[in-house]
C-alpha cells in the first residue's frame, strides 16, 4: 500500500478538514448575509420610529392647540 493511496489517515484527514471548511465558508455567507437583513430591518425600523415620533409631535400639538381654544372660549366673555 502507497502512502499517497485515498483512504490513507492523510488523505482521510485532509477530505474531512476540506468538508468543515467548506461548511465553514457556508456558515459565514448565511450570516453576512443574514446581518445585511437584520441591518436594513433595523434602518427601516429606525425609520419608522422617527416617522412615528414625528406623527407623535403633531398630535400632541394639535391637542395642545384645542385645549388651548377651548380654555380661551371659556374665558371669554
Amino acid at each position: 500500500m502507497s502512502a499517497h493511496a485515498d483512504n490513507s489517515p492523510t488523505e482521510q484527514a485532509l477530505s474531512a478538514l476540506e468538508e468543515r471548511v467548506t461548511e465553514l465558508a457556508r456558515r459565514c455567507t448565511r450570516l453576512s448575509e443574514e446581518n445585511q437583513g437584520l441591518q436594513r430591518q433595523l434602518q427601516q425600523l429606525q425609520h419608522e420610529r422617527g416617522s412615528l415620533l414625528e406623527k407623535n409631535e403633531i398630535a400632541k400639538s394639535r391637542v395642545e392647540a384645542m385645549i388651548n381654544r377651548l380654555k380661551a372660549m371659556e374665558e371669554a366673555p
